[in-house]
């Protein structure tokens, strides 16, 4: 946690940094403007520091304004960094070819405020955008038929929801658009695939209310994520229970007679004071043989030797990089970044794009999603 927090605010200060340079040079604003700046700059930066002290205390007014303020500007201030790096290359190159090929084409250089105010222009409407596309909960569909599947079950509907974040900002009516779309979905079994909790315990007591309203008939399955251990994990545990989840930690449990579900803690979550943890494959070994196995693992890593133990694996984790272009580094990180994949031996993997948001409460070309499993008999 402390090395996160360490590189989360170096790259962070990095982008308000870049961002004071450009007010810098588009408006030259004098020293008593520049220290208002810095000011709000660093108030800016610490906001997500202010929100967990805030919640922490039961400053719950403090907590929601700062999460508000403070994620739509770490959303606008991203984009607006992705958007100018573009309009600075784009000024390196005229002035590249202003040097090898004469002083004319030195004229089409945009002025340092062109150069500010075009970023601000496009980062601010993409948020806009953005904050509507986060509220627009899609679903996905798969259907999966299989000889494991008996066929007096004639169909189980799986609905999977990844990520939905619940603390500051994902609770209330936000919840209650993720939850419509679930109940519209008439699970038979409803299952999280890590981070359901992303916030001080204490005031979501709602919240843990409006999950435990949805009882599908095979009950409710999650797993830990990362921010399970960033909330404190025996907090995390007691909502997710309170919200009617059986929470599966190196554990099966068996649906209808005929379904495996195997759930694993998060696989970057272990240590000194957290506990070991064992590998996949040993967890799927306690599967019965003949059943259909699904795995619920937070993130969309398979182990080696794990892929040929089950036949379906459910993640998330990645939000498919939640706002565009930072996709393209997430790619980069995660492989399987969204969609379905066949790792090996025919194994399916699902990787949910995320069902709520983590930080600024804006998804741009990611939408989220919960995702809708028809087991059927082959």
């Amino acid at each position: 946690m402390a090395l996160f927090l360490l590189v989360f605010f170096l790259i962070y200060g990095g982008f308000h940094f870049y961002f004071f340079l450009k007010v810098r040079a588009a408006f030259a604003p004098g020293a008593a403007g520049q220290v208002i700046l810095v000011a709000f700059l660093i108030l800016a930066m610490m906001a997500p520091i202010i929100v967990r002290v805030s919640e922490r205390y039961g400053l719950e007014t403090l907590a929601r304004i700062m999460s508000w303020v403070g994620y739509v500007w770490m959303a606008v201030l991203l984009l607006f960094f992705s958007v100018s790096l573009l309009v600075d290359l784009y000024r390196l190159l005229i002035h590249i070819s202003t040097l090898l090929f004469g002083t004319g084409v030195g004229a089409r250089i945009p002025a340092a405020r062109t150069a500010f105010f075009l970023p601000a222009a496009i980062a601010l409407a993409m948020v806009l955008y953005g904050s509507f596309e986060a509220l627009n909960v899609r679903t996905e569909k798969l259907e999966i038929r299989s000889a494991k599947i008996p066929k007096s079950l004639e169909r189980i509907r799986i609905v999977q929801i990844s990520d939905v974040h619940v603390g500051v900002l994902i609770q209330g009516k936000r919840l209650a658009r993720i939850l419509r779309k679930v109940r519209e979905a008439a699970p038979d079994l409803l299952v999280s695939t890590g981070d359901l909790v992303d916030g001080q315990i204490d005031s979501m007591a709602g919240a843990a209310a409006q999950l435990r309203a949805i009882l599908p008939r095979y009950g409710k399955f999650a797993v830990t994520g990362n921010h399970e251990f960033y909330a404190g994990i025996d907090e995390a545990l007691d909502f997710t229970e309170k919200a009617g989840f059986t929470v599966l930690r190196g554990a099966v449990a068996t649906i209808a007679g005929a379904i495996d579900l195997a759930g694993v803690d998060d696989p970057g979550m272990h240590g000194p004071g957290l506990g070991g943890r064992s590998p996949d494959r040993e967890i799927l070994a306690r599967a019965n043989a003949g059943h259909f196995t699904i795995l619920l693992k937070h993130q969309p890593r398979v182990e080696q030797d794990g892929s040929g133990a089950f036949d379906l694996q459910l993640s998330g984790h990645t939000h498919r990089g939640q706002i565009f272009p930072f996709s393209l580094i997430t790619r980069l990180v995660f492989p399987f970044h969204s969609g379905n994949y066949r790792p090996a031996d025919g194994a399916l993997l699902h990787v949910s794009r995320g069902t709520g948001t983590w930080g600024p409460p804006v998804r741009f070309l990611s939408p989220p999603e919960i995702t809708v499993i028809d087991l059927m008999p082959e």
